[in-house]
């Protein structure tokens, strides 16, 4: 029998004839981090040892022997302030209430917010700070208030990932999602270790890999205890991963089945800020942007036009997004007037939030329009549409 979680993951690898590179490829670690935890230099986390475990057809094997050697994890993860360099400045702890709580989620919701209508780089630091305090001080605090902090941090540090996709940071956004987990999961929540593999997901999504897209989304279906909400999300991104595969039937069913589960679920505030999307209707913005990846531009720019109406003013990251999906459908659809009157609407959103994802449809979109670049109104955009690209 083998000794350490190690030595069971080189077991399992080299009984499903895998090379240390390819499960690497697999699971999306690098072989040198893997490599250490086969050696014993490093310990296992919950996230590798899921995705290895299915990988190796461990059987759960993997996952228990994780968990077995994580009997440490809850202080590990409070101590992460010697890690990560978090600090507070010294003299006396300060006892928390649930209004400095209250106090702390409403600045993080603030910020939240402010990232739906900026650059990422504008809340970044700010985040990274918040994160560090909301953490020192679940070490300090007793129960109640500490899991409180702890799930709150979880709640921040996902964010963090998402915003460090937004600046086309992708190793720091899959660090601080793997980290988000971590910290729920000392909290006593397992939602946000669904939803990890959700936004990990994201990343597939938008490398135009479907069978990661697809895979993650799947995984995100299994582990943890995800909500109703989040089993929705999942879903979503699972039938956006059928879409860039070109299966229309399994893109559909998986988005029906988000549409059901979202009329389900209901938004639990008392653990955190609610996760993912904050659009009126995330499924149906995808649904649009999957018609697009499926070669229907014409439902596609239909539905993105309705759709695009239900967002609230302050909601420019979204915007920007799907507005530039709108537009590219428009353009494929040969519509090139519409697509270049709505994509005048779109690029000051899209200025202003400063989104690497948001460039790389906009980059899609450019190519498209270049093959109409004698046309008045493509001729017209080109300068808006060149200085929004290019811009630093």
């Amino acid at each position: 029998m083998t000794e350490s979680f190690g030595a069971l993951l080189r077991e399992c690898r080299e009984l499903a004839g895998l090379s240390m590179g390819e499960l690497a490829r697999r699971v999306n670690y690098s072989k040198g981090y893997l490599s250490k935890i086969e050696n014993g230099l490093k310990p296992p986390n919950s996230t590798m040892a899921k995705l290895c475990d299915h990988a190796l057809d461990a059987g759960g094997r993997l996952i228990e022997a994780a968990r077995s050697v994580r009997t440490l994890d809850r202080r590990q993860v409070l101590a992460a302030g010697t890690m990560v360099g978090l600090a507070l400045a010294g003299g006396p702890r300060p006892a928390l209430d649930e209004s400095v709580l209250a106090g702390m989620r409403a600045a993080f919701e603030n910020l939240q917010a402010l990232g739906m209508r900026t650059s990422p780089v504008v809340v970044l630091e700010s985040l990274r700070a918040q994160v560090n305090t909301v953490v020192a001080l679940a070490r300090e605090n007793p129960e109640p208030i500490r899991p409180r902090l702890l799930l709150l941090g979880a709640r921040i540090a996902e964010y963090i990932g998402w915003m460090s996709q937004e600046a086309g940071d992708e190793p720091g956004a899959l660090a601080w999602t793997r980290q988000a987990s971590e910290l729920a999961l000392a909290g006593g929540d397992r939602e946000i270790e669904s939803y990890a593999f959700v936004r990990e997901a994201g990343l597939a999504l938008y490398r135009q890999d479907p069978k990661s897209t697809i895979d993650l989304a799947q995984q995100a279906q299994r582990v943890g205890r995800p909500t109703a909400r989040t089993l929705g999300l999942a879903l979503r991104r699972e039938a956006q991963g059928h879409a860039i595969a070109g299966d229309r039937d399994a893109c559909e069913r998986a988005m029906d089945r988000a549409v059901e589960l979202f009329d389900q679920s209901r938004s639990d505030g008392a653990k955190y800020p609610v996760l993912g999307s904050t659009a009126p209707d995330p499924i149906g913005l995808a649904r649009g942007w999957a018609l697009c990846d499926l070669g229907r531009a014409v439902e596609a720019a239909e539905l993105l036009d309705l759709e695009l109406t239900r967002l609230p003013d302050g909601s420019r990251r979204s915007r920007a997004r799907f507005g530039t999906r709108r537009s590219l459908a428009y353009a494929l659809a040969g519509e090139i007037d519409q697509s270049c009157l709505t994509l005048a609407e779109t690029l000051d959103d899209a200025a202003h939030v400063d989104s690497a994802t948001v460039r790389m449809d906009l980059r899609d979109l450019a190519r498209t329009l270049h093959r109409w670049r004698g046309h008045r109104t493509v001729r017209e955009i080109s300068p808006s549409l060149n200085r929004v690209l290019h811009r630093r």
